[in-house]
């Protein structure tokens, strides 16, 4: 896929961060966007500036039905879907062994579910659609850079990776007319250090030093990262050349030598440095 113009891209978590840029970026290029976040006040905002080529759409990536009405919603706006960014997520850390069910699932059900109900609502449709398409799962260089105190975030961004290598496998076993690419961010100056702002009451809260260190560090790493808008050149730029792995600095190369040597020397892989 060369030109957005006229496509119609979906975005969840696009109520702020990397989703808003992209957004935003996307309806430059002259896209239609449906901006989607379980905060409709925060994807109304991302939603307004692009006028009628834009809708905002409540939606919980973890519900299966509420990303099926999504996908209905994104029909009935603008009658296709050309690329999915499943770009929602969230952050929790802490000690492997303290962390709840709750913690667990909330984690899980954002940042690998999200992904996953994605994928079953809309690559149907997309398939039947019969045009070419593009989807985009935002994981990290967690996939591939492992801390302590960090294990649900980065189990759950090692699965975003791998499901996105399935499924660009299985994409093109069925000879389907859509890419797919993973988005694995460095540091990005958004807000994912403090998502426990939108974690749902059914999950509870967790308030431990363990994971509350954590969580002030990430805060202190990303804001010194780059701005959000700085993402949306290489996505784009991932899309035309149908690039599957698309890094955000070229610091990527060090930190996957780093592990995959380890890894060849049967050890456990260092932390390489992040920025």
């Amino acid at each position: 896929m060369q030109d957005f113009n006229g496509k119609v891209v979906v975005i969840t978590g696009a109520g702020s961060g990397i989703g808003a840029a992209l957004a935003a970026g996307f309806g430059a290029e002259g896209a239609r966007v449906v901006v989607a976040d379980i905060d409709l006040a925060g994807a109304s905002t991302v939603a307004g500036p692009l006028g009628k080529d834009a809708v905002a759409v409540p939606v919980d990536v973890a519900d299966r039905a509420s990303v099926e009405a999504l996908a209905d919603a994104a029909w009935a706006a603008f009658g296709q879907v050309d690329l999915l960014f499943n770009n929602a997520g969230v952050f929790q850390a802490g000690l492997m062994w303290e962390r709840t069910q709750n913690d667990w699932d909330w984690v899980l059900g954002v940042n690998v579910y999200g992904i996953i109900n994605g994928v079953a609502a809309f690559v149907p449709r997309m398939i039947d659609q019969d045009t070419e398409g593009h989807i985009v799962n935002t994981a990290s260089v967690a996939a591939f850079v492992a801390g302590g105190f960090s294990s649900p975030y980065v189990v759950s961004k090692c699965a975003a990776f791998s499901l996105t290598e399935c499924l660009a496998l299985d994409l093109a076993a069925v000879g389907a007319k859509i890419g797919a690419s993973v988005l694995t961010p460095s540091a990005i100056d958004t807000a994912i250090a403090h998502t426990a702002r939108v974690r749902g009451e059914r999950y509870g809260t967790d308030d431990r030093e363990d994971n509350a260190f954590v969580v002030e560090s990430l805060s202190r790493m990303t804001s010194d990262g780059i701005p959000p808008s700085e993402v949306v050149a290489p996505v784009m730029s991932g899309i035309r050349a149908g690039d599957f792995l698309i890094p955000t600095k070229p610091s990527y190369t060090n930190q996957l030598e780093v592990r995959y040597q380890a890894l060849l020397e049967r050890r456990i892989p260092p932390t390489a440095e992040v920025d």
